[in-house]
């Protein structure tokens, strides 16, 4: 990824959008939310309070839902599911998910984060089997 431009879409390929700026963090985060948000064991997400976001297709696609009482929100396409960017209300940041760039991320992710909200089969998973495709 060019550190001043990164592309992105969703699954169905109906949102596209293209993040022009530097990512300042990377944080993998397991709370609870982010699990049942991603179905995984965590999130990814890269955050800068300075990029921008240029909406190419499909802006009108995405919806974002905010937890009721509370500062976690996500946003998606409305035809497939896939997360999408997001600008945080309170500080303007945008928050992107890794995994929906086409780009390459040439970040490491700073941390994990929320750890005490972990998934409890979140553990030694570096000893699990893998496979480059799915398993026969």
């Amino acid at each position: 990824m060019n550190e001043n431009t990164a592309s992105g879409a969703c699954l169905c390929g109906a949102v596209k959008y293209r993040v022009s700026g530097a990512f300042e963090s990377f944080f993998l985060c397991h709370c609870s939310r982010c699990r049942k948000g991603t179905g995984a064991a965590h999130a990814a997400n890269l955050f800068s309070a300075r990029a921008q976001i240029a909406w190419l297709a499909g802006e009108d696609q995405v919806k974002t839902y905010r937890v009721p009482g509370t500062r976690h929100e996500r946003s998606f396409c409305t035809e497939c599911g896939s997360a999408l960017p997001r600008v945080q209300p309170n500080g303007g940041r945008l928050v992107v998910p890794a995994g929906g760039l086409d780009s390459p991320v040439d970040i490491r992710p700073d941390a994990h984060i929320c750890m005490a909200s972990k998934a409890n089969w979140d553990e030694d998973l570096e000893s699990v089997e893998k496979f480059d495709g799915f398993p026969d």
